[in-house]
């Protein structure tokens, strides 16, 4: 079932597309990453996955990705965020498992966190999370780029930076990174009060592994697991890939039902 909800009031409103999947136990819950949409490779699997077992799965496009209104060079980590919590509490009510790629594995770190001290009977089942990153308009934008990119951001509030997986640079606005500050992580310790599995590739070229680790020092706890990959890539979307994927989500969805 497809669906639409409106998020935000007037100038700031925006429709955002997603798609539910009914099914047993706690929902699962996809966020894609930076550029990436709902239909990708993984959330596909996902999908499929979910419809072999019985499962709920919701999946959704932020604004100015996909299917969804807005655009993209408006988008920032507050919107996103506002835009994923609507989506869980009108599409997974329960206690979810939420699962993020890159981007979004950090919008589904602050929604868990989000939902943790506001209503805990919804805090999240568990965490599933690839190439987590966390902090990554901080530490893996602002902090590495170059003086360039850094005075475009300062004098005309975007710096258009290429991609490796388009011919075509894309916006990176000031407003995007001056927002992130206020959702910053990595400098205390981060309480989840959940189980997390982090699947991270050792050959990723835009989160590095170095940087999972410094996320899994500041997770207390016991219940989270770590998976390297040596010869994985930042997308993770090869089969034996898919596979830790499902198995990951299992687990943690095992561990929720006892």
């Amino acid at each position: 079932m497809t669906f639409s909800i409106e998020v935000g009031q007037g100038p700031e409103g925006r429709s955002i597309a997603g798609e539910l999947r009914d099914g047993m136990g706690p929902p699962v819950v996809w966020f894609g990453g930076f550029r990436s949409d709902m239909r990708a490779t993984k959330a596909d699997a996902l999908d499929f996955w979910a419809a072999e077992t019985g499962r709920r799965f919701v999946r959704f496009d932020y604004s100015g990705h996909g299917e969804s209104g807005g655009s993209f060079a408006d988008g920032t980590i507050s919107r996103w965020l506002e835009e994923g919590l609507a989506v869980l509490e009108a599409y997974a009510p329960e206690r979810p498992v939420l699962v993020g790629s890159s981007m979004g594995a950090w919008v589904a770190t602050l929604a868990a966190l989000r939902l943790a001290s506001e209503c805990g009977d919804r805090a999240p089942a568990g965490l599933v999370l690839l190439a987590p990153a966390i902090d990554f308009t901080e530490r893996l934008m602002w902090d590495a780029f170059p003086a360039e990119a850094r005075e475009a951001l300062q004098t005309k509030g975007v710096y258009y930076r290429p991609s490796l997986y388009s011919d075509d640079p894309y916006p990176i606005t000031a407003k995007l990174i001056e927002d992130g500050r206020r959702h910053l992580l990595l400098g205390a310790p981060i309480r989840t009060n959940t189980s997390v599995h982090i699947l991270q590739g050792m050959c990723d070229p835009d989160v590095p592994w170095e940087h999972a680790l410094s996320f899994v020092e500041r997770l207390p706890g016991e219940n989270v697991q770590l998976t390297l990959i040596k010869d994985g890539d930042h997308r993770l979307s090869r089969p034996e890939d898919i596979e830790r994927l499902v198995r990951a989500v299992e687990a943690v969805l095992r561990r929720a039902e006892v």
